[in-house]
């Protein structure tokens, strides 16, 4: 099948690398008066992202599932707010919004940071595949509660983090949550990222007549988050990563990401002025990807090589579809208008 995907699905010659830092892409950037929300913007990347928007003056909100470790990783912070927040819990997902728009501010940027990968099988109470409710259905009900403000910011981003993790499955819509298929994290997290994928196609598609932008991007190789904590070790050897003592190679950690630049693509997708008139496109390395049509060979022992995206990934079609898909899932209607 010929995959109608984005033409801006190309690099721009940003000026930055994988090598830059997410303080290195915000010198410049004054983020005063400006709101953004944060999922998980208390760990890892998230956390380093909180810091270097608040540091160009922006008000960041937290919503956080484990308020003690928030609080206590957030100390010292000023601009920010902590809030309750279940991405697993679509109660916890409607309160944290409406509390927000109680406040009648506008939102300027919605980074939907926060994920889980490669956990056994687990369901959230209705059912649904906890990496799909996390990573993805959670943001896509979250952006939907949050529309009246990001409308009300006239210039709005809405970041899905993604991963190059997408190219390990695409979607499967007739069977997304494992009910008739042996269930495999890696296929589970690879078509939760797809997904991310594929909502920021068609949400740019519906919000650019509200100036606003959606990306998705893929943060890198970094080593020092606790993302994979729960993956067996095995599947880090079987990659080639891991010694067969279970220890990182560490001609491996040498070329892997610091969260500093880990959190860089974030940071370039949320503010930069060369993504002005852009959307709709998966980044990476502070850039805008390049589609991988198989002439990129990838190495998971040589993480420059984890890049490029995929074409069912950011498939127009596919991701009409997804839309009305997650809508059947959640039980509501996401009116963008």
């Amino acid at each position: 099948m010929l995959q109608k995907t984005n033409p801006l699905q190309h690099p721009v010659q940003s000026g930055f690398n994988a090598e830059s830092t997410a303080q290195e892409v915000i010198k410049g950037i004054d983020l005063t008066g400006k709101t953004a929300v944060i999922t998980g913007g208390y760990a890892g990347i998230g956390l380093e992202t909180t810091k270097v928007l608040v540091s160009a003056g922006a008000k960041v909100i937290v919503p956080a599932r484990d308020i003690e470790k928030a609080a206590k990783n957030l100390t010292g912070l000023k601009n920010i707010e902590l809030e309750k927040m279940d991405l697993m819990d679509p109660v916890s997902i409607d309160n944290f919004s409406q509390k927000f728009l109680a406040t009648g501010r506008k939102l300027d940027l919605l980074i939907n940071n926060a994920g889980i990968m490669w956990v056994p099988l687990q369901r959230d109470r209705r059912g649904i595949e906890s990496q799909l409710a996390t990573n993805y259905l959670g943001q896509f009900h979250l952006t939907a509660r949050l529309w009246p403000a990001l409308k009300k910011a006239n210039g709005a981003r809405v970041l899905s983090v993604s991963s190059y993790g997408h190219q390990m499955a695409p979607f499967d819509f007739e069977d997304p949550n494992f009910e008739e298929r042996e269930y495999q994290t890696l296929s589970g997290y690879g078509q939760s990222k797809t997904a991310c994928n594929l909502f920021a196609t068609e949400l740019d598609e519906r919000g650019k007549k509200f100036n606003i932008r959606a990306y998705s991007l893929h943060p890198g190789s970094v080593y020092g988050t606790d993302l994979g904590r729960e993956e067996p070790i095995d599947l880090y050897i079987q990659m080639g990563t891991h010694d067969e003592n279970g220890k990182i190679k560490p001609e491996v950690e040498a070329r892997l990401k610091t969260i500093p630049q880990g959190a860089a693509t974030t940071v370039w997708c949320a503010t930069s002025p060369m993504l002005q008139n852009i959307g709709g496109v998966y980044c990476e390395n502070c850039d805008i990807a390049e589609i991988d049509l198989g002439q990129i060979e990838h190495r998971y022992d040589e993480p420059a090589t984890i890049r490029g995206v995929q074409p069912y990934s950011i498939d127009r079609e596919n991701a009409e579809r997804l839309w009305k898909l997650s809508e059947e899932m959640l039980g509501f209607k996401f009116d963008t208008e």
